[in-house]
C-alpha cells in the first residue's frame, strides 16, 4: 500500500513536471530611481495596479539604486517611487501583455520635499497576507487585532500555524517548525518557547515568513519548515524611533512596552530596543484516567481537577553598532540580552474511586514553582561586495550564553483514604539549574551569473555544552534528605559542521529552477554523571532540494517543490530529569532520542495572485512526540520516536479586495495524518482527517480609522496520541490614527466567545484518558504607538541571519 502511494505520487510529479513545456515566462519590470543626481539607494518603490491603485508588490532599491518585480502578471501598472525628505513620483503607465514580459522603466528622479520630514506622509496600504510562490508572508501592522499582541499571539493567526497546549507549534498539521527571527532561529522547547515569543511586542515586527520548503541555506532542520520573524528596519540617516504601550485585561492584568530607536550618521549605525512584558493567568485542567489492569479491566477511576496562577516578569534589550568601511564593507555588531521570572503556583485536587466509583482516597497537592532565566547573546559579522554584479561574501560569529534556575516546592496531602482521615503529609523539593553555552560561525558567498541566475555555497561549525544538575529532596522528620534516585548530572555536547550549494537557473524563457544540497554531519555525546550511562553519536546526512516554476498563461502558474529537512530534539528533551506535576503526573527527558526525517513534495497553482492551492505529501520517520506511559496510578509524558508519520494535505488560500474599503483573506486546509508505530511496546496506528479555517476581513471606515474581523476554526484532529476535539476563536478590533498619522490607538477583544478550549482523549495500551485545558485567552487590548524620526533615506543595512541557528532553536528556557 505504502510503495502503491509513493508511486503515485512520483508519477503526479512526472506528469506536472513535463506539463512545464507548454508554460509561459512570468512579467518582468525593472528600473532604476535617482536622487540628488545620484542612485537612490533604499528607496521605497511600489507596483501599482492602475484599475483600483490597490498595492501589488513592494520592494527596496539595492546598492545601485536598482529595483525589479518578477512574476507580474498581464495587466496595467504604474510605479511609484518614495524616500524620506522626498517627493512621491509616479511612473507613466505600463503594461504586461503576452507580446511585451520584460518592461525597463524609464530612470525615475525623486525631487526633494519642501516641507520638513515631520510633514511628510507617505502610505501605502499593505495587505493583510501576501501569496507568494515560495513562501506566505504576513504583514503584522496591517491586522488590527495584532496591536497590544506579542508575537506568540500573532503566530496563532497567522495561516496554516496551530499552537498546543503545550507551545508545541506545527505548521499545516505537521509538527517540528524551526521559528527565526530576521534568520536566526529562536525555537524553543514547547511551553518555554511560547514565554520567550510572549516577552517580544507587535509593534517591533514588520512581517511573519512563513516557508514549508525552505532552499539549501537555510538549515536543514524543522521537518514541517521554517517560520520567520522580521523584525522593522530603521533606514534613516539621524533618528528614528517607535514607543508603545499596551494593556490587557483577561481574568487578570497584563501589559507591555516596548521602544525602538536607530541612529545614523555617516559611516556609522546605532541601534537599541527594549521591551518589557508583564503576564497574570490562569490554566485550570481537568484529568480523566481510568486505571486499567493486564486484563484491561477498569480497577480504579482517576479525577484530577488542576488550578494554575502563573506572573511572569520579563525584560528584553539589543544593542548594536554598524560600521561602513566604504561603500562595499560593512561590520557589525549586536548584543542581546534577556531575563524572565516567572512563578507558578499550583493547587490540585486528586479523587480516586473503586471500580463501583466508591471513593477510595483524595490526595491534595499544592505547588510553588519558580523559574529564572538569563541570557545573552553576541553577533559579530561582516559583509563585502565584490563587484557590481552584485557577488559577495558575508560571514557571522555567535556566542550565545543561557542560564536558568528552576525551583519547585510540592506539598502532597491524604485527607481521606478508604474512610480513615489520615493526614499525613510528604514534601519534594527540587532545584534544577541549566547552563547552555553554545558557540557557532558561519560563512556565505553569493555570484550572479549569466541573466537572473546565482549560485550559492557557504559553511557552518557550531558547538554546543549543556550542564543540567538536577537535585531533589524529600522532608522526612523535619529532616531535608537527598532523593537519589530522582537526582542526576547530566552534560550534553554537540558538534554540527555543514556546507551546502545553491544554484537558481532559468532552464528557458519558460522554465525557472532552483537546485541545492546541503551536507550536515553531526557529533553528540551525553554524559550522565549520577547514573553512569553516556551515549555517544555520529553521523552525516545529505538534504537536497528542489524548484520548479512555470506559466500555463498570464492568470495561471503552477510550480512543484520537494526537499528533505531533519528535526533534531531540543536539549531539555535528551535531559533525562523528572519533572512532577503531582503525586500522580509527572515528565522526563529521553536521552534516547533520534532525530526525525521527512521527504516533502508540494505541487501549487496560482491565480491572478489572488487565489493559491497547495497540495502536499509528507513522510516522516522516527516522529518525536510526548506520549503518556501509566505504571500503576502513576502516568508520566516523555518524548519518544514513537512512529512514522504519512500526511496528504491541500490548502487553498484566497487574499482578494472586494471594495476600496473591504479587503479579505480566506484560508482553509486540509488534511490526513497517519500515524504508525509502537508505544509501551504496543502497536499503534492512529489516523484522522482534519481542516483549519482561517478568515480575516478588514474595512477601511475614513483616512484614519480601520477595522478588522477575524477568526479561525480547526475540526477534531490528532495531536501525537492524543484525539483532540474541534476549537475556535474569534478577534475584532478597530484603529485611529492620530497626532497627524504618527500615532495609533488601537482596540481590540481576543477569543470574543471563550471558545479556545482544549478537549481530547487518548486510549491505547492501557492508557485510557481524556483531558481539559482552559486558559486565560479572553481579553480586552487597549494600545497605542508613537512613531518619531528625522533624517533622510538611506540603505538598510543587509545583516546575515547569524551562525547560531538551530542551535539557538534547542534551548528550552
Amino acid at each position: 500500500m505504502q510503495l502503491i502511494k509513493h508511486a503515485t505520487i512520483l508519477l503526479l510529479a512526472c506528469i506536472s513536471m513535463g506539463h512545464s513545456s507548454f508554460a509561459q515566462s512570468a512579467g518582468k519590470i525593472s528600473g532604476t530611481i535617482l536622487a540628488n543626481g545620484e542612485k537612490a539607494i533604499g528607496a521605497t518603490v511600489a507596483l501599482l495596479n492602475v484599475k483600483d491603485s490597490s498595492l501589488v508588490k513592494r520592494t527596496a532599491t539595492n546598492n545601485l539604486g536598482e529595483f525589479v518585480f518578477e512574476q507580474v502578471a498581464e495587466g496595467k501598472y504604474r510605479v511609484g517611487a518614495t524616500a524620506v525628505g522626498f517627493q512621491k513620483v509616479m511612473s507613466p503607465m505600463i503594461e504586461i501583455t503576452s507580446q511585451q514580459k520584460t518592461i525597463a522603466v524609464p530612470a525615475i528622479t525623486l525631487t526633494p520635499a519642501a516641507s520638513k520630514l515631520n510633514d511628510v506622509k507617505v502610505t501605502t496600504n499593505r495587505p493583510m497576507i501576501e501569496q507568494r510562490i515560495d513562501r506566505t508572508i504576513i504583514n503584522v501592522e496591517a491586522a488590527i487585532t495584532n496591536a497590544g499582541s506579542s508575537a506568540f499571539e500573532v503566530l496563532e493567526k497567522a495561516p496554516g500555524v496551530s499552537i498546543d497546549r503545550e507551545g508545541n507549534i506545527s505548521l499545516k498539521g505537521k509538527e517540528g517548525v524551526l521559528v527565526m527571527v530576521d534568520g536566526r532561529p529562536t525555537e524553543m522547547a514547547a511551553a518555554d518557547l511560547a514565554n520567550m515569543l510572549r516577552n517580544m511586542n507587535a509593534s517591533q515586527l514588520d512581517q511573519i515568513e512563513i516557508m514549508t520548503n525552505p532552499p539549501a541555506r537555510y538549515d536543514a532542520a524543522g521537518n514541517a519548515g521554517i517560520i520567520n520573524i522580521k523584525t522593522k528596519k530603521i533606514v534613516t540617516a539621524g533618528y528614528n524611533g517607535t514607543g508603545s504601550v499596551n494593556y490587557m485585561q483577561g481574568r487578570y492584568p497584563k501589559a507591555n512596552t516596548g521602544f525602538n530607536f536607530n541612529y545614523r550618521e555617516q559611516k556609522v549605525n546605532v541601534f537599541a530596543n527594549f521591551g518589557h512584558n508583564y503576564r497574570k493567568s490562569y490554566e485550570d485542567n481537568t484529568i480523566r484516567r481510568n486505571i486499567r489492569n493486564s486484563s484491561n479491566n477498569i480497577i480504579n477511576f482517576f479525577d484530577l481537577e488542576a488550578n494554575k496562577i502563573t506572573e511572569a516578569n520579563g525584560f528584553s534589550s539589543k544593542v548594536g553598532i554598524d560600521f561602513f568601511v566604504d561603500k562595499k564593507t560593512t561590520v557589525g555588531l549586536a548584543v542581546n540580552g534577556a531575563t524572565n521570572h516567572n512563578t507558578l503556583s499550583n493547587f490540585n485536587n486528586t479523587n480516586i474511586y473503586t471500580a463501583s466509583k466508591e471513593l477510595e482516597s483524595i490526595t491534595t497537592a499544592s505547588g510553588a514553582n519558580t523559574n529564572n532565566w538569563n541570557r545573552i547573546s553576541t553577533n559579530l559579522f561582516f559583509r563585502r561586495v565584490l563587484n557590481k554584479k552584485g557577488s559577495e561574501i558575508s560571514g557571522d560569529v555567535d556566542f550565545i550564553d543561557h542560564r536558568s534556575k528552576f525551583s519547585m516546592d510540592m506539598v502532597n496531602n491524604y485527607p481521606y483514604n478508604n474512610g480513615s482521615g489520615q493526614t499525613t503529609a510528604d514534601t519534594l523539593l527540587g532545584n534544577l539549574p541549566q547552563n547552555v553555552q553554545v558557540y557557532s560561525g558561519r560563512i556565505d558567498y553569493s555570484l550572479p551569473f549569466g541573466k537572473n541566475s546565482k549560485l550559492e555555497a557557504g559553511a557552518k561549525s557550531s558547538i554546543v555544552r549543556t550542564d543540567n544538575n538536577a537535585q531533589y529532596d524529600s522532608l522526612q522528620n523535619g529532616a531535608l534528605l537527598r532523593d537519589i534516585n530522582r537526582s542526576n548530572h547530566f552534560i550534553y555536547q554537540e558538534n554540527i559542521n555543514a556546507a551546502y550549494v545553491n544554484v537558481v537557473q532559468p532552464i528557458s524563457k519558460k522554465l525557472n529552477a532552483q537546485l541545492g544540497l546541503r551536507l550536515e554531519n553531526t557529533n553528540a555525546t551525553g554524559r550522565q554523571l549520577t547514573t553512569g550511562k553516556d551515549f555517544d553519536r555520529h553521523y552525516t546526512q545529505l538534504f537536497p532540494t528542489a524548484y520548479l516554476q512555470y506559466k500555463l498563461n498570464d492568470k495561471h502558474t503552477l510550480a512543484a517543490n520537494l526537499g528533505r529537512r531533519v528535526q533534531r530534539p531540543n536539549y531539555q528533551s535528551l535531559n533525562p530529569f523528572i519533572r512532577f506535576i503531582d503525586r500522580y503526573t509527572y515528565s522526563e527527558g529521553n536521552p534516547n532520542l533520534r532525530p526525525s526525517v521527512s521527504n516533502n513534495v508540494e505541487f501549487t497553482h496560482m491565480f491572478k495572485n489572488m487565489f493559491t492551492t497547495t497540495l502536499n505529501y509528507t513522510a516522516t520517520n522516527d516522529i518525536i512526540n510526548s506520549v503518556l506511559e501509566q505504571q500503576g496510578r502513576e502516568v508520566y509524558h516523555r518524548p519518544t520516536n514513537i512512529a512514522s508519520l504519512r500526511q496528504v494535505g491541500i490548502a487553498v488560500n484566497a487574499n482578494n479586495n472586494i471594495t476600496k474599503w473591504w479587503s479579505s483573506n480566506i484560508m482553509v486546509n486540509a488534511f490526513y495524518n497517519r500515524y504508525k508505530g509502537v508505544v509501551n511496546n504496543n502497536a499503534v496506528d492512529l489516523s484522522a482527517t482534519s481542516c483549519i479555517l482561517m478568515a480575516m476581513q478588514q474595512f477601511k471606515l475614513s483616512k484614519t480609522v480601520s477595522a478588522e474581523l477575524s477568526g479561525r476554526y480547526r475540526t477534531g484532529w490528532l495531536e501525537g496520541i492524543f484525539e483532540a476535539q474541534p476549537l475556535g476563536i474569534v478577534w475584532a478590533g478597530v484603529s485611529k490614527q492620530v497626532m497627524k498619522n504618527q500615532g495609533t490607538v488601537r482596540l481590540t477583544v481576543r477569543d470574543i466567545f471563550h471558545s479556545q478550549v482544549f478537549k481530547g482523549t487518548a486510549r491505547y495500551s492501557n492508557v485510557d484518558v481524556f483531558m481539559q485545558e482552559v486558559n486565560d485567552t479572553r481579553m480586552v487590548m487597549l494600545g497605542f504607538t508613537y512613531r518619531f524620526s528625522k533624517g533622510k533615506k538611506v540603505a538598510p543595512v543587509k545583516r546575515t541571519a547569524g551562525s547560531a541557528n538551530e542551535e539557538e532553536g534547542r534551548i528550552e528556557q
